[in-house]
């Protein structure tokens, strides 16, 4: 069977969402093969396409027993991860050229820093005029710098 090519003006079946239902709209936009605007051959109303829905077939179950529920992975604790990701970081670098943290240090991505209070801390990104994400051990904190 050839399958004829869409263009502007054929008639296809679509979803209305003014009527709720399938019925043959006229085509009225496409971007290359995709049609994109449709016209209601009932309603007249003009609205992007929507697709016709399959009809899923109904499973029948014994009265009140439900599907089996797929059972849900747990989330990993972020915190947790920027944790394991700090460790590893902290293993290819050198701790003897970590760099004391002052607001007007200038750091660059990857910096190793030592903080007074957090202690060693990765530098991760430079965000907006002065500021960097520095990731320590208990955690990602926006630190004050001079870029």
């Amino acid at each position: 069977m050839i399958k004829k090519k869409l263009a502007a003006s054929d008639t296809i079946e679509a979803k209305c969402t003014r009527c709720k239902a399938v019925f043959n709209h006229t085509i009225v936009a496409m971007v290359e093969d995709k049609v994109v605007r449709v016209k209601c051959n009932t309603c007249g109303g003009t609205h992007n396409y929507h697709s016709p829905k399959e009809v899923k077939e109904k499973v029948s179950r014994p009265a009140g027993q439900r599907a089996a529920a797929a059972p849900r992975k747990p989330k990993k604790d972020s915190a947790a991860a920027l944790l394991e990701e700090w460790e590893a970081l902290l293993q290819t670098k050198d701790r003897s050229k970590a760099i004391p943290y002052n607001q007007q240090g200038k750091f660059r991505v990857n910096d190793l820093t030592d903080h007074p209070i957090f202690g060693l801390g990765v530098v991760r990104t430079t965000t907006k005029p002065n500021k960097m994400e520095v990731l320590f051990g208990e955690g990602l904190k926006i630190m004050r710098c001079a870029l």
